[in-house]
């Protein structure tokens, strides 16, 4: 066994110090410099369930340049041959099990340092460990924060103190990878903002949400701008309004540390529901560079109308799920789970009412919901059209044509369709809407990556067109925080487990004669 903290270069092999090749594969033409890897938290959920499984499909792709090394930092008291074999545990549960030459030529490049985030030591530890690998990865370092927000600032100024964040000037760069939440609020956002800055460069810095990482949201780019028809009624001529869903079937589970001091509205809305409506309502960038894309992205949340404090109580709903059965099975209410408490005022169901303030879609109502323990699981961005002036034909039963609609699927079943009317066949047939589909499933082979290997590869090639910039997480929150303020003078209303939320949510679109789809 390897003594903890013993900083050789020995103790990284294979694609680390001693740069041996990856297994014999085709290689991308995007692989990334020669870098090393440094985890902190690297005992956590997030690096077992996301992120060492994502590093060795990447690996397994020959995706990971021939020099590489991954480097966990965390408080538990661990060995290099510790560390590793927890890594294959966690391999084993989420990618299957590994090949052993592969595993052994990955395994190897596998580090571990044994400290608390605010220990000087552990970080001289780090640099003399790191210093041994760079030889072969030239210097490359990409710090990933799998942390408590709370911990951040501490981690920053560590590294910053220990002088491991390099100079973007330098011939060797440094990145970090941010996870969500990135703050509670504006204000919160903006101090996590200034103390990043303090150490590393905006363009050395990736705030990841992995809903961007989804095969299918990033479709929605090529959907937009590689398809020429859309463009001519992607506008308030032609749309009635846009309804944005992200629908859950399981409850908080044994999340309620974290969910407690986070609710629906910081946990969903905030990042992965305005990260859909940007896309949806962004205007075609002038190049598609990631500044270009990110710069549009935050022009639409600059763009959305902040609700004033009159408005909030008609426009946004606040839920909690009482018991009820979902699927089948009885659950319990949000207050009675574990760890949460008796008279908890955390919603677990959110929707909104936004309107975006531009000229494109000036007096389009944009409508966003997110609960958990609701009906079906369902991701979905559905697009209602305005309905046809007059009546079609006077021959029909019916001569009163449903709006068209496209529905953007995310998840599980991910696709297009596009609802139009149709007559039944007969001498006075009926109109019916009629669907035409796209699945992912049956229209591609080969399964996609997961969002976690995408995100990781970018940020490892520098490619920051997935992740937010500072301006975007400020820009979000300003919408969002005056809705918490305001939430915190009353309690979230129940709702039954199994349904699709508050009934106060259908009225949110009732009053004007609308109703939310069915997934």
């Amino acid at each position: 066994m390897v003594a903890r903290g013993v900083p050789t270069a020995a103790r990284l092999g294979a694609q680390g110090a001693q740069g041996a090749p990856l297994p014999e594969r085709m290689r991308s033409p995007c692989v990334p410099d020669p870098l090393a890897m440094v985890i902190f938290g690297a005992t956590g959920d997030l690096t077992r369930r996301k992120l060492m499984p994502a590093l060795y499909r990447l690996f397994q792709q020959g995706l990971l340049p021939d020099a590489f090394a991954v480097v966990g930092f965390a408080l538990d008291p661990l060995s290099d041959a510790e560390f590793r074999e927890q890594m294959r545990t966690a391999v084993e549960e989420f990618v299957g099990a590994p090949d052993e030459r592969d595993w052994e030529r990955f395994a190897s490049t596998l580090g571990y340092v044994s400290s608390d985030f605010g220990d000087a030591d552990g970080y001289t530890r780090l640099t003399e460990l790191l210093a041994g690998v760079e030889r072969k990865t030239a210097g490359h370092r990409l710090f990933y924060l799998a942390i408590p927000p709370t911990a951040i600032e501490q981690v920053v100024q560590q590294l910053d103190q220990a002088a491991l964040v390099r100079d973007p000037a330098a011939g060797s760069w440094s990145r970090i990878i941010v996870e969500k939440p990135f703050g509670r609020d504006l204000d919160s956002a903006r101090e996590l903002n200034a103390a990043l800055g303090s150490a590393f460069d905006e363009s050395q810095i990736f705030r990841i949400d992995h809903y961007l990482g989804k095969e299918t949201v990033q479709n929605l780019l090529v959907f937009r701008f590689a398809n020429v028809i859309w463009e001519p009624v992607w506008n308030r001529n032609y749309i009635d309004h846009v309804q944005i869903t992200v629908a859950e079937t399981v409850g908080v589970g044994q999340r309620a540390g974290y969910y407690e001091r986070a609710g629906a509205l910081r946990d969903m809305v905030q990042s992965h529901l305005l990260q859909l409506l940007t896309i949806i309502g962004m205007e075609p960038p002038t190049s598609y560079d990631p500044e270009s894309i990110r710069s549009e992205k935050v022009k639409v949340l600059r763009a959305i109308r902040r609700l004033p404090p009159e408005s909030i109580r008609r426009k946004t709903v606040r839920g909690q799920y009482a018991a009820g059965v979902v699927r089948g099975a009885a659950v319990p209410a949000y207050r009675e789970e574990p760890g949460v408490a008796a008279d908890s005022r955390t919603e677990t169901y959110a929707a909104l009412q936004l309107s975006i303030e531009n000229w494109r879609w000036a007096g389009v109502p944009f409508f966003l919901r997110t609960g958990k323990f609701l009906a079906d699981r369902a991701t979905e961005i559905a697009i209602q059209f305005r309905p046809a002036p007059n009546p079609i034909l006077d021959t029909v039963e019916a001569d009163c044509p449903d709006p068209n609609l496209l529905v953007l699927r995310i998840q599980p079943e991910e696709g297009i369709s596009l609802f139009f009317e149709a007559k039944v066949p007969g001498l006075a047939g009926p109109l019916r809407p009629v669907s035409m589909d796209f699945s992912y499933q049956t229209s591609f082979t080969g399964t996609s990556p997961e969002a976690y290997e995408r995100l990781l590869l970018d940020a490892m090639l520098g490619d920051a067109t997935l992740f937010a910039r500072c301006d975007e997480v400020e820009a979000a929150w300003a919408l969002m925080t005056p809705i918490l303020t305001a939430w915190e003078e009353s309690g979230p209303e129940p709702y039954p487990a199994g349904s699709w939320g508050p009934d106060t949510a259908d009225r949110l679109l009732a009053r004007d004669g609308r109703s939310w789809r069915v997934p």
